[in-house]
């Protein structure tokens, strides 16, 4: 299932504003109440929202959404992240590559790329690289955290520690207004810190919602990164901190293979 631009949009708005009525949602989007009834039933079973009181509300807490919830949001988003990492990232490189469905999709997208050596510790990243031969690929081992099909703990940190590459994607869970990086586990916060100790050029994938979101655990701030891929333009105080530190920042264009480097 991939969310259409309209459910995806009454996510963000809600996600934006809080609990919103179902007449209010109708005429925003200029539909009848029963299509955004159908649409809020359906983001509701993606638990993305919750009913309450003749509208829904953000499914919100301390821990994060389900995989495949997330799989399958702001999807067009994530896939333009991919292709602008695709378009930084050369043939023959080393390479770190975090998890979450970000980085399954920079997979999907560096898997034509010729002879990368990636070291991961999510393995739909890695199954999604193992379509190419060429590939050299080392999953770290450990207890394997389902549905996210990805591993934490001491072997994965001890596994990014063992090498230093060229690059270094990851995600996060959140990114306070402040800077400071957010995630919803103390392990996840470990293994980001290894994978980013040990490359020589620290790229963070994170789409817009990612702004402001809530997650609880903090690990480092972004202006510890030197390359940020996103989607849109970030809060005012985020692109001051950019700018202020040096650090590159490219935005996803509206088409698959566009970027836009802005500082």
């Amino acid at each position: 299932m991939t969310l259409s631009e309209r459910q995806n949009a009454i996510v963000e708005l809600i996600r934006r504003r809080g609990y919103q009525a179902i007449d209010a949602l109708a005429e925003h989007f200029g539909v009848t109440p029963q299509t955004i009834r159908r649409d809020v039933n359906l983001l509701c079973e993606a638990r993305l929202l919750r009913r309450l009181h003749g509208g829904a509300e953000l499914l919100s807490g301390a821990e994060n959404l389900p995989y495949d919830t997330r799989r399958i949001t702001h999807l067009d988003a994530k896939r333009r992240i991919a292709e602008a990492v695709r378009a930084l990232v050369p043939n023959h490189a080393s390479l770190f590559i975090g998890i979450g469905t970000t980085l399954e999709q920079v997979a999907l997208a560096l898997a034509d790329h010729d002879d990368l050596q990636v070291v991961t510790n999510n393995l739909n990243a890695a199954m999604a690289l193992s379509t190419n031969r060429s590939h050299r690929i080392i999953i770290a081992g450990g207890k394997l955290r389902l549905p996210d099909r990805d591993l934490l703990g001491e072997e994965v940190e001890a596994l990014f520690g063992g090498y230093k590459v060229d690059y270094g994607i990851f995600g996060v869970g959140g990114i306070d207004e402040d800077g400071t990086l957010l995630d919803f586990d103390p392990a996840e916060v470990r293994a980001r810190e290894a994978l980013m100790a040990n490359c020589r050029m620290r790229i963070l994938v994170a789409d817009t919602t990612k702004f402001g979101r809530n997650a609880t655990v903090r690990g480092g701030c972004i202006t510890d990164i030197d390359c940020f891929i996103t989607d849109g333009p970030p809060p005012e105080p985020i692109a001051q901190r950019l700018q202020a530190a040096g650090i590159r920042l490219e935005l996803a264009g509206s088409r698959a293979g566009e970027s836009n480097h802005v500082a």
